[in-house]
């Protein structure tokens, strides 16, 4: 299992991560075209999913943690020889943190305006 340094270093890169995919400027020119690929055809169900994902940093928290936990753990040779039940639980942590991380994040901007 991962220690706590590890899990909180993840946490914030998951949060860090999704701010960067669902709120940084620096995607919008992707986001923008997803989002015009979706309305060229609104009735599709994987169109709205995709936007769903980009547009919701709850969904799309969840993702970018697993896959910086998983690459974490084949970086560092630690993905083999630990039951798959715990990787999950570290993902849920990792993810968790990642979420209240981005919920502060909103919650601070509404007071600070």
């Amino acid at each position: 299992m991962i220690d706590l340094t590890h899990l909180a270093l993840l946490g914030l890169a998951g949060y860090r991560g999704t701010q960067l995919a669902v709120h940084d400027t620096i995607l919008d020119p992707a986001r923008d075209r997803i989002i015009a690929w979706h309305e060229a055809r609104q009735d599709s169900t994987t169109r709205s999913a995709v936007v769903t994902l980009i547009s919701c940093v709850y969904c799309m928290g969840w993702w970018v943690s697993g896959a910086l936990l998983a690459t974490y753990l084949l970086a560092t040779g630690t993905f083999t020889g630990t039951p798959l039940l715990v990787h999950g639980v570290e993902w849920l942590a990792v993810a968790g943190l990642a979420v209240l991380l981005n919920r502060l994040d909103d919650m601070l901007s509404r007071v600070h305006g």
